[in-house]
């Protein structure tokens, strides 16, 4: 049986392998950046508001932070309690071009020993869970050059 691919957020990311993207918006007015997409109006709180378009960023960036996630965390997560908790390794990358940072899981197998602050990664389509009917997709990041 195949799985259906799904993503775990509409509208958040496109695209497969290198042509893979989070997708932020940019207000018309000040050219702020936003992740998460913003579709109703401007959140600079020192903007006036202008038209919001779509835009892809950067696929690139640095790790800003890191830490792993040790614990199963609470609900709405979705994972499955018969199965055991595997510690998760997070990172905050900041993307210089937008002048943001933006959360996301590293890909399996990468850890916070594998990291370091500063150091270049890129995004990368995941996985967060799969079930019998659906592929739950979403990002990860990945240290640059480490695709075999």
């Amino acid at each position: 049986m195949t799985r259906t691919r799904t993503p775990v957020v509409s509208g958040w990311f496109t695209g497969e392998g290198d042509a893979f993207r989070l997708l932020g918006t940019r207000c018309s007015a000040c050219t702020s950046v936003f992740f998460p997409r913003e579709d109703a109006s401007c959140r600079n709180p020192g903007c006036g508001g202008g038209d919001l378009e779509e835009v892809p960023l950067s696929p690139r960036g640095r790790v800003w932070s890191y830490t792993d996630g040790r614990y199963r965390p609470p609900s709405p997560y979705v994972s499955d309690p018969e199965l055991p908790w595997e510690p998760r390794t997070l990172i905050a990358v900041e993307l210089a071009a937008e002048r943001l940072v933006v959360l996301g899981q590293a890909v399996p197998g990468v850890t916070v020993a594998d990291l370091t602050v500063g150091m270049e990664v890129e995004v990368v389509p995941g996985v967060l869970s799969e079930d019998a009917e659906t592929t739950w997709t979403t990002w990860h990041w990945q240290p640059t050059g480490a695709r075999g």
